[in-house]
């Protein structure tokens, strides 16, 4: 009897198995910059066997939702509004939502008012007890601290940089690296990467003791990616049209390795580098060039340097943010002056974005994210 209860075990685990396998579907939420009557935040199934997309559903999250992240474990949706006034306030705007993936929908739980305004990135704390945010205009970043349940409750700790010239620094992204140890924050208008210890405790940062990292001027440091290890940090930069490769080292700080161009050679126009991030092998790498239009892409070989594979076009004008889905087979980019969004399948073995893309549209798009 012990043997057959067993064996009906493992037939329902192998259906079990076999069904999540064939799911061909997973979702895609998208934020950008609205105008009036516009909700801003859509989420959309996408097909990973066709590469279609299909609007599912569309949200308020106030004006301007660019950028959020989410947590899984409270299936809440933290949205920044980049905005430089929020509810009659100076500021931005931090606004959590309650998601139903069943039922495709959203209840707002709660909003507060980000110091400094204009925020552009918004990441979790290792530990899921806080939000990390950087603001773009007045070059700061913030840390709120989150109550039991995930709601954020209060900002812990800001900074703002070079308070007597506060136009010249333009915090962009802050991330901590994937073993939790620090967290990072690129600062585009003063041409450097700056290295925290946060604790959990008291919510504060505090520089590390080789924390400040310069580029050459007129780099621009963007958005950046780790490795899986976090021995390799990459690093775009928006001004330049450089990607940069880093070597890690907690007592050392980051050692600069290498310097790629972005763009193709001779390419004369204006280019503004916008997003990062690696294939899901850990193989490849991909920037976007917002002016050229392109998607670049690197091999890495097993020291983590880069070559150059090639330039796909961007599928339309403006590719500020693009993303990778789960199976690791497409990626989808979001080009915010034309409007739409690109699907490309990856080519497996040159790791290159395939053409012609699909077209898929949404007004404005400018983070893109799978959940």
């Amino acid at each position: 009897m012990k043997r057959y209860l067993n064996f009906i075990f493992t037939i329902l685990t192998i259906l079990v198995l076999s069904l999540q396998s064939c799911r061909e579907s997973s979702r895609l939420f998208v934020g950008g910059f609205t105008k009036p009557g516009q909700k801003g935040l859509s989420v959309f199934e996408f097909d990973k066997k066709t590469g279609n997309l299909e609007l599912i559903a569309e949200i308020d999250a106030g004006p301007d939702p660019a950028y959020f992240c989410y947590s899984a474990g409270s299936r809440l949706l933290y949205v920044l509004n980049e905005v430089m006034e929020f509810k009659g306030l100076f500021g931005g705007g931090l606004t959590t939502l309650k998601y139903d993936p069943e039922n495709v929908s959203f209840e707002k739980k709660n909003e507060i008012l980000i110091p400094y305004a204009g925020p552009c990135y918004i990441s979790m704390s290792p530990d899921s007890g806080y939000l990390f945010v950087a603001n773009y205009p007045n070059g700061s970043i913030a840390a709120v601290r989150l109550d039991n349940e995930g709601i954020p409750e209060m900002i812990s700790d800001t900074i703002l940089y070079l308070k007597e010239e506060p136009d010249r620094s333009h915090a962009h992204m802050i991330l901590a690296d994937p073993k939790g140890k620090n967290v990072y924050v690129t600062d585009l208008g003063l041409d450097r990467i700056l290295t925290y210890h946060f604790n959990i405790t008291t919510g504060k940062f505090k520089l590390t003791d080789k924390g400040t990292t310069i580029l050459p001027k007129g780099s621009g440091p963007r958005h950046f990616a780790f490795n899986a290890e976090g021995s390799r940090l990459y690093v775009i930069n928006e001004q330049g049209s450089t990607m940069m490769v880093f070597s890690v080292n907690g007592k050392n700080g980051l050692q600069l390795l290498q310097t790629l161009p972005t763009v193709k050679e001779g390419f004369n126009g204006n280019n503004y580098c916008a997003d990062i991030h690696l294939g899901r092998d850990g193989k490849f790498l991909y920037g976007s060039n917002r002016g050229e239009n392109t998607i670049v892409t690197y091999s890495i070989d097993n020291e983590g340097l880069l070559s150059l594979a090639g330039h796909t076009s961007c599928g339309g004008d403006w590719p500020r943010n693009f993303v990778i889905d789960p199976s690791g087979r497409y990626l989808l980019v979001g080009n915010q002056k034309s409007n739409e969004i690109s699907v490309f399948k990856i080519e497996k073995k040159t790791g290159l974005p395939s053409e012609p893309a699909k077209q898929f549209k949404v007004a404005a798009p400018a983070c893109l994210k799978f959940y």
